[in-house]
């Protein structure tokens, strides 16, 4: 069983590898050959969309303990960038060709194509250390990045989601509407987010330090 399921995560997380490399060389191409930086969702929003819609599959990996991350901080996390992707972005033609979708996009891709196959390469038990590194200190500058974008295209949002009163319906029977729950979501964001940042600094460390160290014990 133990193999069977190392051998599902290995074709899980290459497929996904393949999916952000192929998004980030959409991203690329379209960026040299318009030279333009507002056609980043144009170019490979749909495959983007499809690729974190599918990332619940971790959620649920999580959950029944096929890896050990618990489930917490992946829903935490999935849920966030899905909301901002499909319900924001996804839905506003306004906000598509903005260039924190572009800064956003790299900065997910980027993330994508390091941490897939760190997990395919693991399951195989024959990671290189050098992806290793990456996986846990890459976060440190890209992280950051990629949530500026995504609060910056929140709070671009915001004048378009009360013009169109966006999902109304949905919020007709609460107290409160769509765009106070975005205003709501922007002002919890960084708080939220930095329990993730330093969750990540907290996986570095115990995943790192133990190779840093060994020498130094050795000696």
């Amino acid at each position: 069983m133990a193999r069977l399921s190392n051998l599902y995560l290995f074709f899980y997380n290459s497929v996904q590898a393949f999916g952000w490399a192929i998004a980030l060389f959409r991203i690329i191409i379209d960026l040299v050959s318009t030279k333009s930086v507002n056609g980043a969702y144009a170019s490979a929003g749909d495959l983007i969309c499809l690729l974190q819609t599918l990332g619940f599959i971790e959620v649920i990996h999580g959950a029944v303990g096929i890896v050990p991350s618990g489930f917490l901080f992946p829903l935490m996390q999935w849920g966030g960038r899905t909301h901002f992707l499909l319900a924001i972005v996804g839905r506003l033609l306004e906000v598509q060709e903005s260039p924190a979708v572009l800064i956003t996009f790299v900065a997910w891709c980027c993330m994508e194509i390091i941490r897939y196959p760190f997990y395919a390469l693991s399951c195989l038990g024959n990671c290189p250390s050098f992806i290793t590194y990456l996986r846990y200190t890459a976060f440190i500058v890209i992280y950051p990045i990629g949530v500026l974008g995504e609060m910056w295209i929140m709070y671009q949002s915001l004048p378009v989601i009360t013009e169109k009163n966006l999902y109304a319906d949905y919020f007709s029977a609460l107290p409160f509407s769509y765009y106070t729950f975005v205003k709501a979501v922007l002002i919890c964001y960084p708080f939220l987010w930095l329990q993730l940042y330093l969750y990540l600094f907290k996986q570095r460390r115990s995943k790192l330090r133990p190779r840093i160290e060994k020498p130094k014990k050795e000696k």
